[in-house]
């Protein structure tokens, strides 16, 4: 692990990490590698299976004619992780379907059984100490890791001697707990993946860093000025929501409530909460109500557009256009516009949302510049230049913090922008 970093006992919050130096915004506090990866089956083709590169004109792999790689290089050092699929696949056909977690505890396993010591991704904390929180799971997700376990034994039993059936429930709860989803520029799902040091990191809602991905390895950077002595915090969770939510996914996913400052003081959630101005007030049991529907009409959300806007005219009456309910409702809408290849429609729910995000999220935050790329490439794709230009500067912006100034995608990106001024 980089020097300035260390792991301690965080009160109340147990183990932990802590900086024993001063960093600055965007300086990177570590990289790790990943302990194992595993690539989404939807982006097969897309992406090389072994480095996360993405590129035209990769090659498929000659047998199962799936997996897709730059190069032999790539293709020789995943054929470890590979051939635990790539039969399977054949003799499958359209009944291979594990998931992508059973995927990737497959590769965990196979890993763990060709291991002769510690892996550079283990350099604080062992694959096997991370936390599992399996004796706090509900029989819902209880079902879903025996589904996985016996996807595994079905699909992957071939190549590997599997542990018993509770080391493996607790295994996929470890995963559930600690892995961490790959993302693009756009955060964009692209596969999932297990950083055991990075792991050690505990949440906040007010985080001090961020982790942003580099291929498959992980980059922990600072998003505030740090002093010797501070904890290392990211966010677990999307930030946008108020402290209830927050702490409702918390309890679901991760099984604590968190305590930082912005949840004691809920300091954005008058803002993030925000109804209509009228000449009689609205009665605290209609807002109450509201926020109940909304929730409600978000769970249930199915891509949509008329429900969008239907749901948008509803809560419209009563929630201002800064509501994150309104937000999330809109950027849902402009998803439904992308779907259905309606670019000004997109862009329209687009900037409605940037505006309130950029308020309401941390500086610095991915899922603001993430809207700014978004907003960009679809103004380009219009023709609509100096629009398009002005929103890639403000995400580069961003990412030179989230990424580093020397990062492929920010060289990409400046290309981006530059390219169009001509």
């Amino acid at each position: 692990l980089k020097a300035g970093v260390e792991r301690f006992d965080s009160p109340g919050r147990g183990r932990g990490l802590r900086v024993t130096r001063a960093f600055k915004v965007g300086e990177l506090l570590f990289s790790c590698q990943a302990y194992s990866y595993v690539l989404s089956v939807k982006e097969r083709g897309f992406y090389c299976e072994c480095c996360f590169t993405r590129k035209e004109g990769l090659a498929r792999c000659g047998k199962c004619r799936k997996a897709c790689y730059c190069n032999v290089k790539c293709q020789k050092a995943d054929w470890a992780m590979h051939k635990l699929e790539c039969s399977a696949m054949t003799a499958f056909g359209e009944n291979w379907c594990p998931s992508e977690m059973t995927r990737l505890v497959a590769r965990i396993l196979a890993k763990k059984k060709t291991q002769k010591e510690r892996s550079a991704s283990e350099k604080i904390l062992l694959i096997g100490d991370m936390q599992s929180h399996v004796e706090d799971v509900d029989n819902d997700k209880r079902e879903m890791h025996e589904g996985d376990v016996a996807a595994l034994h079905r699909f992957y039993s071939k190549h590997l001697d599997l542990p018993d059936h509770k080391d493996l429930l607790t295994l996929f709860s470890q995963v559930a707990c600690n892995g961490f989803t790959i993302e693009d520029d756009e955060l964009s799902h692209m596969g999932t993946a297990v950083y055991p040091d990075v792991a050690l990191i505990n949440h906040s809602c007010l985080p001090s860093v961020i982790v942003t991905y580099n291929g498959t390895s992980a980059d922990v950077r600072a998003v505030r000025d740090m002093k010797p002595g501070d904890e290392v915090l990211i966010s677990y969770i999307d930030l946008l929501y108020p402290t209830d939510d927050r702490n409702n996914r918390l309890r679901e996913s991760y099984y604590f409530t968190c305590d930082c400052q912005e949840c004691k003081t809920r300091s954005k959630d008058k803002v993030k909460l925000k109804v209509r101005k009228r000449s009689e007030p609205i009665e605290p049991e209609v807002i109450d109500n509201m926020v109940r529907y909304a929730r409600k009409i978000i769970r249930e959300f199915r891509e949509l557009l008329e429900m969008c806007e239907q749901s948008l005219e509803e809560m419209g009456a009563v929630f201002d256009d800064s509501n994150v309910y309104m937000l999330h409702m809109m950027y849902q809408a402009m998803g439904v516009c992308l779907y259905m290849e309606d670019p000004v429609g997109a862009i329209r729910y687009g900037e409605k949302v940037v505006g309130s995000y950029s308020k309401l999220y941390p500086a610095h935050s991915l899922n603001v510049s993430s809207m700014y790329l978004k907003l960009g490439r679809l103004n380009m794709g219009l023709e609509r230049n100096s629009v398009g230009i002005s929103a890639l500067k403000k995400a580069i912006t961003i990412m030179e913090v989230t990424h580093g100034k020397n990062h492929f995608y920010l060289k990409e990106l400046r290309k981006e922008a530059k390219l169009t001024k001509k």
